[in-house]
């Protein structure tokens, strides 16, 4: 029997210009698409000022300005949960009463005092609050959820407002509302995080 040697020769890439090119808009498309895909968001930001992580922070009621019922205390939760995730190792949360925004109760304007009365008997340091504009699936065909959500950080001693954040995000329609709140919350708390 014979025996056929065969030699194995690295193989060379040559890339043209036109392939860079092309690899370029390839990329170029591909980050379109993912951006596109993943939602519409508008966030606007104050600068975050130095914050301790291990100073005692309250997570105070967020106001629901919406018609979804509870739309203030599903945030405040998942604001709860990515504060502490951030290492906000001492954060207390306002506690809510069992009437807490129902559907037809009217908005209660002294609330916002009692919380931050509340605060600094906690001896909290700084207060974490705000209000939901837009907790919703959209009407039409897609249902698309719709989230707008605007967070307040509070010197809780002076009752000035030290750090602001706003924005709104919306998603496709397999996505649940409070999974494009989450996203938006992430973004907006993200300064907070370093």
């Amino acid at each position: 029997m014979e025996q056929t040697h065969i030699e194995a020769r690295p193989r060379t890439c040559i890339r043209t210009r036109s392939s860079a090119r092309a690899a370029g808009w390839m990329t170029a498309a591909a980050l379109v698409l993912a951006g596109t895909l993943s939602g519409c968001a508008v966030v606007d930001r104050s600068s975050a000022p130095q914050l301790s992580k291990t100073d005692t922070w309250a997570l105070l009621p967020l106001a629901n300005n919406t018609e979804t019922p509870q739309a203030g205390q599903r945030a405040a939760s998942i604001a709860q949960s990515l504060m502490t995730s951030y290492g906000y190792t001492n954060l207390a949360r306002y506690p809510a009463s069992s009437d807490d925004e129902t559907l037809f109760d009217p908005a209660k304007p002294d609330q916002q005092q009692a919380a931050l009365t509340w605060a600094r008997q906690q001896n909290a340091h700084y207060a974490l609050t705000g209000a939901v504009n837009e907790w919703r699936y959209k009407v039409g065909v897609d249902g698309e959820p719709a989230v707008g959500i605007t967070f307040d950080v509070i010197d809780v001693q002076s009752g000035k407002v030290i750090w602001s954040g706003t924005g709104s995000r919306t998603g496709w329609s397999r996505d649940a509302v409070s999974g494009v709140a989450q996203k938006l919350e992430r973004e907006l708390l993200s300064q907070l995080a370093h």
